[in-house]
């Protein structure tokens, strides 16, 4: 065995001893912090997060211009990896008093840096000896990697009340794209009958082509009167669930003062319930649009009625036990479930209805 590759096989013991290290820290971020445990600001860490692209920098700088010294890249490695191990401890710190939304977004970022950090490490040692170039080359794109990492730590929520309103954003967004597609539904073409022989002969003409250019678009363009009555309450109920969920963001949003850590969690607790209720409202409405296809799954609306009926009367429950009563906000809760209870009279009205024309042509046909 060469000098080379003595050199190289020692660089990759000491990498894996680091990587070890590292992985070890890591796993603190999987722990909830003791309270007694000073709170590090979220400046605190993306200073350090500075810091871990400064060292990137220097790992790139090492391989421009030609192959640096065994015992250059090693030093590297035991600088950079005190930093991203400060890095990792200074964000254990600053998730003391956090929620789990707030705690998992600073998990994922930190994730990233040091995903990015290894790679790089490892692509150091993987180049010692080697005397690939283009390897040489890939160099400043993974330094790159590692830099956009550090800089997305300016992207993270700094509280728990930025966190948990991003993420009930982005449940709003999903309500309206729902709301947005249900109000393309369109109700089926006149009656057939009444066209004329031209018509009819034309339409005969392209009837085979037709057949082979049916595409998602044409999907919830037949719906009849009584599915069109039913898609318009579900539009208004849509409508004023979006509404919940504005009112309540703006309640959260309002309510920074509340963020006591005196409190022992208990606010940012309420707030993730609010969440979870949030979330439980998505996932009914994206349910409620998937029915109204035709032909509509009545059985399965109800369903989707109700449970949306009882996540609103926990939201409006909590809302109420938590906060100083916000007017908007009980409103359009108040609203939503009048909403809910019209339409689930109307789709009673509608099989009763039903039952009956069935029932008639079944005494006409004897």
């Amino acid at each position: 065995m060469g000098r080379t590759e003595r050199e190289k096989e020692q660089l990759t013991r000491v990498l894996n001893e680091h990587l070890n290290t590292i992985h070890e820290t890591l796993q603190l971020l999987d722990q909830t912090p003791a309270s007694s445990l000073e709170k590090v600001s979220w400046g605190e860490v993306i200073k350090m997060g500075d810091q871990v692209s400064k060292q990137a920098t220097i790992v790139g700088m090492l391989w421009t211009g030609g192959t640096p010294e065994a015992k250059q890249i090693e030093e590297n490695m035991k600088a950079y990896f005190n930093v991203l191990q400060g890095f990792i401890l200074l964000s254990h710190g600053s998730t003391v008093d956090t929620g789990p939304t707030l705690s998992s977004g600073i998990h994922v970022s930190v994730k990233q840096v040091v995903d990015s950090s290894f790679k790089l490490m490892m692509e150091s040692v993987s180049l010692y000896g080697s005397r690939n170039k283009a390897q040489q080359l890939s160099m400043p794109q993974i330094v790159g990697t590692v830099w956009e990492a550090c800089s997305a730590l300016k992207k993270v929520a700094p509280t728990n009340i930025t966190a948990i309103g991003r993420t009930m954003t982005q449940v709003a967004f999903s309500i309206r794209d729902v709301l947005r597609e249900m109000k393309e539904l369109k109700p089926a073409s006149c009656d057939p009958t009444s066209e004329s022989s031209d018509d009819a002969s034309m339409k005969a003409d392209s009837e085979a082509q037709k057949d082979d250019e049916i595409s998602m678009d044409d999907l919830g363009n037949d719906l009849s009167p009584e599915e069109m009555k039913i898609a318009h309450s579900a539009i208004e109920i849509v409508s004023e669930s979006l509404q919940v969920l504005k009112e309540l963001i703006r309640t959260i949003s309002g309510a920074v003062k509340l963020e006591n850590p005196d409190d022992k969690g208990k606010f940012v607790d309420s707030l993730e319930r609010l969440l979870k209720l949030s979330k439980g409202i998505g996932l009914q409405i994206d349910e409620l649009g998937a029915c109204l296809y035709p032909p509509h799954e009545v059985y399965a609306i109800k369903e989707v009625l109700k449970k949306l009926s009882s996540i609103n009367v926990e939201l409006q429950k909590e809302v109420e036990s938590f906060y100083d009563s916000p007017e908007a906000l009980i409103l359009a809760c108040i609203g939503l479930k009048s909403l809910l209870k019209r339409m689930e009279s109307e789709l009673d009205c509608s099989n009763v209805s039903e039952l009956e024309a069935k029932l008639q042509n079944v005494s006409v046909s004897n």
